[in-house]
């Protein structure tokens, strides 16, 4: 039976709205709507305790925070990075004249191969930019060990990786910067908004300013900046979600073992894995459809739930490097493990507002596309 509403693949999560209005009351009567206000203030604090970093700045999207951290870090040359991810990654390293070099990722996970990262590295490589899939972390510690080798920087792409820990160590504290997105489709969101981790002051004093204009002091602007200031509605908004993201984790996880009790027996259909001293956060549910196991392709299990009144999204595809806006610069075969996983791969509704008779029912859908 077709859903009488629409399901989206993704929902975002709300405060009570008393909460958030009583923030605008405050934000009425002090006229400071920007530039780094109480809220802004407020919020920097909260998640420097909640993320486990030293440092923080905050962006008025994620995508900011990455472009302008890799402009902090006064790069030159090659960016070794994985294309399965999101435009953003890719297109931070392009629009800061830097060449983006294709690893592959790892099958299990999703997330970049360490082996791949050292194959691709030159004497123009600056840096490694990972992305940790799905709330799925990297192999931080392979990664540490390849960029002390060679010194270079490593800027992870921690979009999907909010309150996300290993071994008991926020993902925040991992190399040289790490960059959040509190974009409205997270499992954190600020309705837009981001932020960098850090632990370097002079990296974040370098950062601070290309945020603003390249401002340095009211009568000193000693660089070229941007405006990627967030605002403190957006603040107020990721004051107020951060006291209840916990429990978002906690209803996603059950969702997603209503999943996992349906679809796991299911030869053909491969699931997100359960990571070794990873504590996750639930972001996504992606599944990678072998059609020639399942008996149905990746489209067609996408069309099945479509006709049912769900949207499921092929994310992520296509990959970055074969985007028409890089048309004959780069190689997909070479990074084949990416391309094989892009063209099967599907995630599922995922958030905590989502039933779990529902999520009953669109693996059911999902698993009355296949053959037994």
């Amino acid at each position: 039976m077709k859903f009488t509403k629409q399901i989206f693949v993704t929902s975002p999560a709300l405060p009570p709205i008393e909460e958030y209005v009583e923030h605008l009351k405050d934000i009425w009567q002090s006229r400071q709507l920007t530039n780094m206000g109480r809220f802004h203030q407020e919020f920097q604090t909260a998640l420097i305790s909640y993320l486990q970093t030293e440092r923080i700045d905050l962006f008025t999207n994620g995508h900011m925070a990455l472009e302008l951290s890799l402009q902090a870090l006064n790069l030159t040359g090659e960016v070794v990075t994985t294309p399965f991810t999101f435009a953003s990654t890719t297109h931070a390293i392009v629009r800061n004249g830097l060449t983006p070099v294709f690893a592959d990722i790892k099958p299990d996970d999703f997330t970049i191969d360490p082996k791949s990262i050292e194959e691709h590295i030159t004497d123009r490589t600056s840096a490694i930019m990972p992305v940790h899939v799905y709330g799925n972390v990297c192999d931080v510690e392979a990664i540490e060990k390849i960029a002390k080798k060679y010194g270079l920087k490593v800027i992870y792409d921690a979009a999907h990786a909010f309150g996300v820990k290993y071994k008991n160590k926020g993902v925040a504290q991992f190399g040289d910067v790490s960059c959040f997105s509190f974009h409205a489709t997270k499992i954190f969101h600020s309705v837009e908004g981001g932020a960098a981790t850090f632990t370097d002051p002079d990296f974040g004093r370098r950062l601070s300013r290309l945020k603003n204009f390249g401002i340095k002091s009211p009568d000193c602007v000693d660089g070229v900046g941007a405006n990627a200031k967030m605002n403190e509605f957006c603040a107020a908004m990721g004051l107020c979600n951060l006291r209840y993201v916990d429990e978002e984790i906690k209803k996603r996880k059950k969702i997603t073992e209503v999943y996992r009790e349906i679809l796991s027996p299911i030869e053909g259909i491969a699931l997100n894995p359960v990571q070794k001293d990873v504590t996750p956060n639930y972001a996504y549910f992606p599944v990678v459809i072998d059609e020639r196991q399942f008996g149905a392709s990746r489209n067609e299990v996408m069309e099945a739930l479509a006709e049912n009144g769900v949207v499921a999204r092929k994310y992520f595809y296509p990959l970055t490097n074969t985007f028409d806006c890089f048309h004959g610069e780069f190689d997909a075969a070479e990074t084949p493990v990416a391309l094989h996983t892009a063209k099967r791969v599907l995630t599922l509704p995922l958030y905590g507002s989502l039933s779990l008779d529902d999520a009953k029912r669109i693996g059911e859908i999902v698993a009355g596309c296949g053959v037994g």
